[in-house]
């Protein structure tokens, strides 16, 4: 089970999924090479040895982040696939904004801002952990 967040650049007067319009969408993230680029560049410790499919992990703080990036050039969107515990709100700000894009969280159809997101995610853990069972002992 996983949280799942879309990036892509969305209009910035879009306030949730309501917002949008088919007729208008969003345009690319940029070239597949300069998005991989960016990304290398900015998180070293991405696995990209599958450049459609990233893998970036913080293994102290107890979180992983799958990114399907895809294989249409150039890159529309990556969906961002998050699993475990600690903060994997900050490193994802900072991808969106490194691609200049912007997060939706799938959950809730919300788009983050600056300071959100962060009550999304705890949300999603206290649902995962109440599925699978687990409690706060």
């Amino acid at each position: 089970m996983s949280w799942d967040v879309l990036l892509m650049r969305f209009p910035e007067d879009a306030v949730s999924v309501d917002d949008l319009s088919d007729d208008d969408p969003p345009p690319p993230i940029g070239p597949a090479a300069e998005v991989l680029h960016r990304i290398r560049t900015a998180f070293p410790e991405t696995n990209l040895s599958d450049p459609t499919w990233g893998i970036l992990e913080d293994r102290e703080d107890g979180w992983s982040m799958e990114l399907g990036i895809g294989s249409e050039d150039p890159v529309q969107s990556i969906m961002l696939h998050i699993r475990g515990g600690g903060d994997p709100v900050t490193p994802l700000r900072r991808m969106a904004r490194l691609l200049d894009c912007r997060a939706l969280d799938c959950s809730d159809g919300e788009f983050f801002s600056d300071e959100g997101g962060g009550e999304s995610w705890e949300e999603f853990q206290a649902y995962r952990d109440q599925v699978i069972g687990r409690t706060g002992d």
